[in-house]
């Protein structure tokens, strides 16, 4: 069986070419690094446009078992990351955006402007995380321990993780 994971930046600039993507590969590369599990990646560049943005998360959630957004998740007027995934959403996870927010304190006061949000979409897990390489890496440094475990639970597959990089949580068997 074949594992689907998607990545999707969110980037008005990224798209239109004024600069390049650096969430979308800094997600691969994280990716390539903690997960021992075979799996096919599935890029996408959008705008900060939301009908865009849902339409993409549908597309996606269609055969992922996990998305991971980057970008758009701020306070500025053209930041609707968090709106366009709570559209597609079957189930909100509140602690995803709890959590993200209390591990990127501890490096930015910023990081209380933060939207960022955790849903379910069918068997899809959708998480908007940080929008800067660097964020995105302390971010799933912690938070992807959470991330298989969820995912069995909505009835995904099992993703296995390199355990010097993350340690997947899993519930003792009794």
């Amino acid at each position: 069986m074949t594992i689907y994971l998607g990545a999707v930046t969110v980037s008005d600039r990224a798209f239109k070419g004024a600069y390049q993507d650096l969430g979308g590969p800094a997600i691969a590369d994280w990716f390539s690094k903690a997960l021992v599990t075979k799996y096919t990646l599935i890029s996408r560049l959008v705008p900060d446009e939301q009908d865009q943005i849902e339409a993409v998360l549908k597309e996606l959630s269609q055969t992922c078992s996990l998305i991971l957004t980057t970008g758009g998740t701020g306070p500025a007027l053209r930041d609707v990351t968090p709106e366009a995934t709570l559209a597609v959403a079957d189930k909100v996870l509140d602690g995803f955006g709890e959590q993200m927010r209390q591990i990127s304190l501890k490096y930015v006061p910023t990081a209380i402007l933060s939207r960022q949000v955790g849903v379910i979409r069918g068997r899809c897990l959708i998480v908007n995380l940080p929008g800067q390489p660097k964020s995105i890496n302390e971010t799933l440094g912690e938070l992807f321990a959470a991330i298989p475990y969820c995912i069995e639970l909505i009835g995904g597959p099992i993703l296995e993780t390199n355990p010097e990089v993350v340690k997947a949580f899993r519930p003792p068997k009794k």
